[in-house]
């Protein structure tokens, strides 16, 4: 039995080029380790719980993209071990991101499951480290983690879901891509939880379209969309943006403690996204400077998803999240004025119909050709720098197999000609700052990365020596 691929997805699934894969990585670093038996068994009996697990892409030239059970599914194929990692006068970190970084430029088999999880049984230190690489047509961020949270110790499995029936209009065609009148705008609220509400009840209609005029009027609508990314002016030229090659190179660091992250924010009237935002324009801005390249007066732009889908829906999997393009003032040196200005430039944000707007493209795109779509997709590629998303986890340390996950970190795929990923994630009480570069035109991501904290450091300083009276002398 086989299932439609819904538009967006199949958008997803042809967007991989050579030098960007649309693969999201992740790695937990688990104490003390786990066996590979271990693993298989849980995958076995939590993950392929999720259908879409045991399921191959087929793509045919008139039906699209289609979910087809791999009769050949072998466990041992998707969940293997790792041989342990010969060190070369590296650290152990040092070799992993060497490892995580040859990965993700590997394409996943597509004879089978469009997945992958890697197990170094022992790092030598005591602990595991499981490498996960899943396609991103299978699911986005948000849902992602609602996956991997279920195959944790104490993990609640999917609900039983019934499959779609075979006359049901894609939802998206059916109702999300008609002309987006103000009154439209209005109704669906376009911010927050109006966003997922709104596409929530969209989601449902069943509204007979008719086939000429509807498709007329996404062609109309997807001239519009395009023409308004394209009229946004380019972000600055630096080292970071160009042509990037199939070569990708890794970082992280999570030395900041949440708390700390929030009392700045309180402080200073900014979110804790500001502020994290805020530092990581000012790590590149750094690294800018010490490469040489002035950075004064210059802003990079990031396409930053955002979602589209009630969270208690995220086991459904699939791809329903927005994009909007956040300018990142690498270029303001001062580090608490370079705050209030990420503060203003994401508050400009709220209320936009943009994530919505990019959500349409790449359904629309999903019905191209893939030298069409590449075009159409390259728009975003020309217009930012970077793709950047922040992922709330857990606030405690996750058990897996009878063990602790004491870290956990993850990678955003780059579409286009996109050559940097910012990945921000909170877990555990702290924050997983990571990075991911085409190496042609940033081989050393972990220099940034050494930026980072600094960075905070400063805002830190500065907040605490600002004036928190107004009455005193």
């Amino acid at each position: 039995m086989s299932e439609r691929m819904s538009k967006v997805d199949t958008a997803w699934l042809r967007m991989d080029t050579e030098a960007n894969l649309m693969m999201i990585v992740g790695v937990w670093s688990i104490r003390p380790g786990i066996t590979l038996t271990a693993l298989r068994e849980r995958v076995a009996e939590r993950l392929l719980q999720y259908p879409r697990f045991r399921q191959k892409v087929v793509e045919d030239a008139l039906l699209g993209a289609q979910w087809v059970a791999d009769r050949d599914f072998d466990i041992a194929r998707h969940v293997i071990a790792e041989v342990p990692l010969p060190l070369r006068g590296q650290s152990r970190d040092e070799v992993l991101r060497e490892r995580v970084g040859e990965l993700c430029s590997q394409p996943l088999d597509p004879a089978h499951p469009l997945w992958q999880f890697q197990l170094i049984e022992d790092m030598g230190d005591g602990t595991s480290a499981l490498i996960a690489r899943i396609h991103h047509c299978i699911a986005d961020g948000i849902a992602l983690i609602a996956v991997m949270l279920s195959i944790t110790d104490g993990g609640k499995a999917p609900p039983k879901r019934a499959p779609r029936a075979a006359e049901e209009p894609d939802w998206l065609l059916d109702a999300f891509l008609r002309p987006m009148t103000n009154m439209t705008v209005k109704a669906i609220g376009l911010t927050g939880k109006g966003v997922s509400k709104g596409v929530d009840v969209m989601m449902s209609g069943h509204t007979p379209m008719d086939s000429s005029l509807e498709m007329a009027r996404m062609g109309y609508q997807a001239v519009s969309d395009v023409a308004a990314f394209a009229l946004m002016p380019d972000d600055s030229p630096t080292r970071l943006k160009g042509k990037p090659g199939v070569g990708k190179t890794v970082a992280w660091d999570d030395s900041l403690a949440l708390d700390e992250v929030k009392a700045v924010g309180k402080a200073l009237g900014a979110s804790i996204n500001d502020v994290l935002l805020a530092c990581a324009a000012g790590a590149i801005g750094k690294y800018l400077a010490d490469k040489g390249e002035d950075p004064a007066g210059k802003e990079i732009r990031a396409m930053v998803p955002v979602n589209l889908r009630p969270l208690e829906q995220a086991w459904q999997l699939g791809n329903r999240f927005g994009l909007v393009p956040l300018v990142l003032p690498v270029g303001i040196a001062n580090p608490v004025e370079r705050l209030f200005a990420v503060r203003a430039r994401m508050s400009e944000l709220k209320g936009s119909f943009q994530p919505v707007m990019a959500f349409g493209l790449l359904s629309v795109a999903g019905l191209l050709i893939k030298p069409v779509q590449h075009a159409m997709l390259n728009i975003f590629a020309k217009k930012a720098t970077a793709v950047m998303t922040n992922v709330p986890g857990p606030d405690k340390a996750l058990q897996f197999c009878g063990s602790t996950v004491e870290k956990v970190m993850f990678w955003v795929p780059q579409s286009g000609d996109i050559g940097m990923g910012v990945s921000i994630l909170t877990y555990a009480g702290r924050v997983q700052f990571g990075l991911i570069t085409a190496t042609g035109l940033c081989p050393d991501p972990e220099a940034i990365i050494a930026n980072f904290a600094p960075e905070f450091e400063k805002l830190l300083m500065l907040a605490l020596m600002m004036p928190w009276g107004g009455d005193e002398a």
